[in-house]
């Protein structure tokens, strides 16, 4: 007796309901995007497109109705995730991106391609992997969380700069704000040791990529279970130039006048305020306590390779 036709069919994917928020704001937060939510649609997912695309918008809509959905689909950039991710937290909807942003480091980070057609090819094979988020001050983030030098670039990094240049907006902004750093003291507090240092510029990274294509650490993974931290100890401002190659490749740790370490949780004094700024973001000031949530939320992203965590000193140099 053979089998029917049908029964030799590969088996469709259930229907999913997916609400859909695109940030207009965002770099191509304006392209026609008609193509993209058909695909979708025809893939097996029933969308709900979400009208306003203001910062509460999302979170309140989840408020009233999360149960109804099975995944959140947002068009933006690195702003826009973070801010979705705020409300995404502690709920079982993964997380799909369709890249509109500058930089879209998180899309790099998990292997998204940056196209629309490769970041709906990603949605549509369901893949949903488990990744940490990073926290400051009850603030959640994706990529990185850092005070200092990046974050005058933050304030410098207009949104008609991006339009306009795109990731070049970033080495324009570095050029203009360039002479205006100077170095200040901060106070690492891990596991129950303190450190005080100057530095221009920290960073705590969670994810891979920031900053447009920065690395965070050569072995830094979004799902390593570990904050990725590293200080900018120079002098003056512009021996940050010399040290913008290695930050390409993830390998500032390896200079002498950059420190860096792992951990999971670090407090960071300053003697007077400083603002923090996560994915691009000013959010918050110090003093600023930093945690991970270890496998805090889903997205849709291709099989990751297993990559083991390195782990340094709060003395290492």
């Amino acid at each position: 007796m053979t089998q029917s036709q049908d029964s030799l069919a590969p088996e469709r994917p259930a229907r999913q309901r997916a609400l859909v928020m695109v940030n207009g704001n965002a770099r191509r937060g304006r392209e026609p995007i008609d193509a993209v939510l058909g695909r979708l649609a025809t893939g097996g997912f029933d969308l709900e497109l979400l009208d306003d695309d203001g910062p509460d918008a999302l979170g309140h809509r989840l408020d009233r109705e999360a149960g109804r959905f099975d995944c959140v689909v947002i068009g933006g950039g690195d702003g826009t995730l973070n801010m979705a991710g705020q409300h995404l937290v502690g709920r079982d909807l993964p997380l799909a991106i369709l890249p509109l942003g500058t930089a879209n480091d998180l899309a790099r980070t998990l292997g998204i391609g940056p196209s629309l057609d490769q970041a709906v090819d990603v949605i549509l094979d369901r893949n949903v992997r488990r990744i940490d988020l990073g926290e400051v001050n009850g603030h959640v983030f994706f990529n990185l969380a850092s005070l200092g030098y990046s974050v005058s670039l933050t304030r410098s990094l207009t949104q008609d700069l991006k339009r306009r240049w795109g990731t070049f907006g970033y080495a324009m902004a570095a050029m203009k704000i360039a002479g205006q750093v100077r170095p200040f003291r901060v106070d690492f507090e891990v596991d129950g040791e303190t450190r005080q240092t100057k530095t221009l510029q920290t960073g705590v990274g969670n994810g891979h990529f920031y900053g447009g294509g920065m690395v965070v650490s050569e072995d830094a993974q979004p799902d390593d279970g570990v904050l990725h931290v590293y200080s900018l100890e120079f002098e003056h401002w512009w021996q940050l130039a010399g040290i913008v190659p290695a930050m390409r490749l993830g390998a500032q740790g390896r200079h002498p006048s950059v420190r860096s370490f792992d951990c999971k949780e670090l407090t960071i004094r300053t003697r007077r305020a400083h603002h923090v700024s996560a994915d691009g973001e000013i959010v918050t000031q110090t003093p600023a306590h930093f945690r991970i949530l270890p496998k805090a939320i889903s997205v849709f992203a291709p099989q990751a390779s297993e990559q083991p965590a390195r782990f340094f000193s709060l003395r290492s140099r």
